[in-house]
């Protein structure tokens, strides 16, 4: 058991270096991204399935209220909170449309989709990064292993170079969390 445990820390800290050395630029391009969607008043729409759909509400809740520091709330809204608009959508539609269909009504141009996905290849978030694309929006994904389809559609990628998908998600809310940490810190004064 402990050898697993050591195991688990061992990956995590070895795809954190990995992260730091390969996608550090893209880190800081995600940060700049964030930071100049709030500052020029736009928002944020976060959406992701299972886990990361958690994670996408998670943040955005973060952006909202605050992470560490008192700052004015920020726009953020996970796109997979409403169970009738999912519902609805994914019933009379198809399940891959319901973050499309919500790009397609809530946001606009400027505004970022913040897509969330460890395979890379969910349907309804490559659905969700075309409409933004689309829409003029800009486009930040988190995902993991090689990326998947997903990474093609995006202007700014970060890949947590993992297959285990607990690790991914875990890294997804690091990153998450810095990024606000961050972008709340630029907004308060800090750099």
């Amino acid at each position: 058991m402990v050898n697993k445990i050591k195991e688990a820390f061992l990956n995590l800290s070895q795809a954190i270096e990995k992260i730091l050395e390969e996608q550090s630029e893209e880190l800081q391009r995600a940060i700049d991204l964030v930071y100049k969607t709030l500052k020029e008043g736009k928002k944020i729409l976060l959406f992701g399935n299972g886990g990361s759909a958690s994670q996408a509400q998670h943040l955005a809740a973060e952006f909202i209220n605050r992470l560490k520091l008192e700052r004015k709330a920020l726009p953020a809204l996970a796109l997979n909170t409403d169970g009738s608009v999912l519902t609805s959508i994914g019933n009379d539609r198809d399940f891959s449309l319901v973050f499309s269909r919500q790009i397609e009504a809530l946001g606009s141009e400027g505004d970022l989709a913040w897509a969330l996905t460890t395979s890379g290849d969910s349907p309804n978030v490559i659905e969700g990064l075309k409409k933004a694309r689309e829409k003029g929006m800009k486009s930040l994904l988190f995902t993991g292993k090689k990326g998947g389809k997903a990474k093609e559609l995006a202007q700014v990628v970060l890949i947590i170079p993992l297959d285990e998908v607990p690790r991914i998600q875990e890294l997804h809310l690091f990153f998450g969390h810095l990024i606000c940490e961050l972008v709340e810190a630029k907004f308060h004064g800090e750099d």
